[in-house]
């Protein structure tokens, strides 16, 4: 990881697979900065995405050894992995999506990262931001604080921190048909998966 930022910087906290409201934010960016000083906050896309369902959103939450701790450092957010939670987020990703136009072309490799196992939050996070933007062809470098700072002074840097929280979504109009979209309505602002999953190559333009 280069520790160098250049041109316009979005920095948000660590998120498993962020929601379609922060790529629409970094597409339009040179760097991503992922915050990894801060204190967890609970309630937060930091171990929770979201997806389409047949009868609405549902959640998808990473459980934490010591999730409840706010005085725990992000990237010191140990996962639990007694619950067996990647096989089941796996199961639901099947359930919900493989009636999807893309599913069974991400499912390969993305069933993969669902096997491989990760301790640290921080960790299972990049692995999937760095799938994620694979699958988009987004080029966009990626660093890490080295110091946690409250107000950033940097003009180049767009500071998103807890900017973008797991509430409905009021922003813009459907941009794509969701799986379930004719039974529920369209849902704002899922997962980056949701997107990929419906609209497979063509994601990128989307978000652009």
């Amino acid at each position: 990881m280069t520790e160098q930022a250049d041109g316009k910087v979005l920095l948000i906290e660590s998120q498993y697979f962020p929601p379609i409201e922060v790529y629409k934010a970094l597409v339009k960016c040179d760097t991503l900065q992922l915050e990894q000083f801060e204190h967890y906050q609970k309630v937060s896309y930091r171990n929770r995405c979201y997806i389409a369902g047949p009868n609405g959103r549902i959640t998808l939450s990473v459980p934490l050894s010591k999730g409840k701790n706010q005085r725990t450092v992000m990237k010191d957010i140990k996962i639990s992995n007694e619950e067996k939670w990647q096989g089941q987020h796996w199961k639901t990703l099947v359930s919900a999506y493989r009636r999807s136009p893309w599913f069974e072309y991400y499912e390969p490799e993305l069933e993969t990262l669902y096997t491989r196992p990760f301790n640290y939050l921080l960790d299972w996070n990049m692995a999937c931001l760095e799938w994620a933007n694979k699958q988009l062809g987004l080029k966009v470098p990626v660093i890490f604080t080295k110091e946690y700072q409250k107000e950033v002074v940097d003009p180049s840097v767009t500071d998103a921190r807890d900017s973008i929280l797991p509430e409905p979504a009021v922003f813009g109009e459907p941009e794509y048909t969701q799986v379930f979209q004719e039974r529920i309505g369209f849902i704002r602002n899922l997962s980056i998966l949701d997107l990929l999953f419906c609209e497979g190559k063509q994601s990128l333009e989307v978000l652009s």
